[in-house]
Parts: C-alpha cells; structure tokens; sequence
C-alpha cells in the first residue's frame, strides 16, 4: 500500500449539532487545495481526515506541504497503511521508519486500537511491537519516558497505519464556516498577519488595496499581489479590489488641515471598503491595527475612523506589539516581501505634527470641504479586480 496522510482535527470535534457542517467544509477545503497535485481520495472518520494519492504520478511532497497549511487541521502526519496484523505492522515499521530507527539512541512504541475487534489492547499492541524492534534493532533501548524516536501503531476501521512523530498543522477552523470578511491590504507586516489571523478563526476573505499612482509604484502593487498570494496558501484563492486613490488624496492635501489628513484618508478608505465589501457579500472589514503602534491607531482616532461605516470591523492584532506581529509574520511566510522597499498609499501626503486625539465633531469639520460622495463613486467606478492563487 503507498504512502499517505492522517490530517488529525483540532476544534472541530467540540462542536454539537454543527460539527457535520464543519467536517464537510473542511473536506471539501482539502479536496479543492490538492487538486494541482494530482488525484487524491479525501474521507473522514474518527476525527482524522485520511488523505489518499491515487496515482503515481501524484505530487506527494506538494500536497503534504499544502496540508500543513489548512486550517481545521490541528497535525498532520506521512503513515504507511498495512493489514490488520501484527506481522503486516512490524514489517511496514521496518520498511517504513527503519532509516529513523537504525539512526536513533531510544524508541517507545504509542498504539491506539479504535477498531476494537483486534484481539490486542494498545498497551499490548504496543508491547509486541516494541519487543520486535528491540530484538531488530539491537542499537536502540526502550526509553518510555524521553526516547529519541516515537514509533506510532494506529488500528483503525479501514487499516493499521504507521508512522512517526506529528507535524503541527495550522489549526483553527475550515475557512469558510466563519462568513466572509473583507481585509484591508496595505503593503506592510500587519495586514497580512491580521488576515491569517481572522482567516484561521474560519472566515472566508477578499482583499481590498489603494494604489497612489504615480505616488506609489507598480512594485508597490505587485508587492501587495504577492502578499495576497502567499495568504492563499492558508485560505484558498481571492480576489483583490485595487482601488485608485490618487484624486482623493490629492483632494484631501488641496482642502483639509494637515494634521487630518491621515484620519479622513482612513474614513475614505472605511467607506469604500464597506461598499466593496458589501459587494462581495462580506459582513465585516478586517484592518491590521494595533492600539497605539501609530498616531491613527489611538482609541480616539480609530473611533473617529469607524465612525463613517456601519459594519462591524475586526482588528485581530489590537493588543500585540510589533514582535508578535513579526514573529507571525515570519511564521506564515508573508514578512519577507512586507519589508521591501516600495512606499504604499498610507505614506503619501503624511503629516508632520497628526492629531492623535482628535475629536469627531472636528474632523467632520475639516472634511466638509471635500465631495464625499463624488470622489466615492469615481474611485469605484475604476477598481481593478485581480484573482490570486497560491500555486500561482
């Protein structure tokens, strides 16, 4: 039999009536991620999501890689399946895992049986089996408490598995069983993490972008693309709405004190969001902020800002420092292209001296020589749509 994966659920299993809609979900998640690797039988049972390659000319190494990233799944693991028999068991062991074996200082043998027509009980299973690899393995001691290897024995419904020690998997629930939300896209280190963050709680996303050309440059978009890209490899492919923002900036420049001009760009881009959020039939805006990192990220001008919207917004990042932001960043792949030098929107026309407490009353003010809802529509009539993928 080949080689194949056990996908071990996390959260999922606490779930009551629902837990059916979630499992389903996550299938079809995984069966969607591993279609440009080739041929797979995806099924379910017992809280573990078998994962089958059903051609030789499958990208083993390719689906493992995009299995490790699918949220729902709490670890994941290569196994050899066997026959029922303690004969079949020992010889995949050895077939399967004798590299690791012959290598190792110490082992112990961890069984679960939760087919429990098979005559032996775990601790039993695991004794036989143990016993053969000392007698096999005559460099190796048996170490229950901190061995150097760990030989894993499972006997299922459907087959013995073998394998070694579990790959964390990305956790969290299967994207999709969370609605839909629409993330705010800048080029920097905290909107991507904020939308792998609300992406890993099941939330499906779209991504939304403003582009200051020539303020900003096409590497700047292109950057942006890329992180979006990288973000699919944990949420499956979206699309990102860049819009033209260059006219409302210039707008806000010509007509509103400089110290405002961070917090009306913010409520322009609040309203545009919600508008192409709605489009896409998202119910919520999802933004990189945290609380006090900038002056518009004080409680004062964030109130300010989500005043212009009657969407809920979320900000998974709003207690982390920037270390914790990092260190994620760095983890999900996305930090890298977010520290490349190409300048996005929200460093354009920025203020000297912004006011970081501002008052609505005062910002509303200072806003009311502009055309709202003018510069709104014209910037919508212009949004460039680009599909994203990660295999792309």
């Amino acid at each position: 039999m080949n080689e194949m994966f056990l996908l071990k659920l996390g959260e999922i299993v606490l779930k009551g009536a629902n837990r059916y809609n979630f499992e389903n979900r996550l299938k079809s998640n995984i069966r969607r991620r591993l279609a440009a690797y080739g041929k797979f039988k995806v099924y379910l049972t017992q809280s573990t999501v078998y994962v089958e390659p059903l051609e030789d000319t499958c990208d083993v190494d390719g689906a493992w890689d995009a299995c490790g990233a699918i949220f729902g799944v709490v670890s994941v693991c290569r196994c050899r399946p066997c026959e029922k028999d303690l004969d079949a068991i020992f010889a995949a062991v050895q077939s399967y895992l004798g590299d690791d074996l012959a290598m190792g200082t110490s082992f112990k043998v961890e069984s679960k049986r939760s087919d429990k027509r098979f005559p032996l009980n775990s601790i039993q299973i695991s004794q036989h089996i143990g016993g053969l690899i000392a007698e096999a393995y005559p460099n190796l001691k048996v170490d229950v408490h901190h061995p150097a290897y760990t030989v894993y024995v499972e006997v299922r419904d459907h087959a013995a598995y073998v394998h070694g020690p579990a790959t964390p998997g990305a956790g969290g629930l299967p994207t999709g069983v969370g609605g839909k939300a629409a993330l705010l896209l800048s080029g920097g280190i905290d909107s991507p993490v904020a939308g792998y963050m609300i992406g890993k709680r099941g939330a499906e996303l779209e991504c939304i972008h403003f582009f200051s050309y020539p303020y900003t440059s096409e590497l700047a978009k292109q950057k942006v693309l890329e992180l979006a890209r990288l973000m699919t490899r944990y949420m499956g492919r979206m699309t990102v709405d860049i819009v033209g923002f260059t006219e409302i900036q210039e707008a806000i420049r010509d007509n509103c004190p400089e110290e405002y001009f961070t917090l009306i760009m913010r409520r322009f881009m609040m309203r545009i969001s919600e508008r192409i959020a709605r489009d896409h039939g998202a119910e919520a805006l999802v933004t990189g902020e945290s609380l006090g990192q900038v002056a518009s990220q004080t409680m004062q001008a964030m109130a300010v800002t989500a005043h212009v919207v009657d969407m809920p917004i979320f900000q998974p990042l709003i207690g982390m420092d920037k270390e914790e932001v990092v260190k994620i960043a760095r983890k999900i792949g996305t930090l890298e292209t977010s520290i490349l030098p190409y300048e996005d929107c929200c460093t354009v026309f920025t203020p000297k001296h912004p006011k970081t407490k501002p008052s609505l009353k005062a910002v509303e003010e200072a806003e009311a020589p502009l055309d709202v809802e003018g510069l709104i529509e014209r910037a919508l009539q212009n949004v460039e749509k680009v599909q994203v993928k990660y295999e792309d």
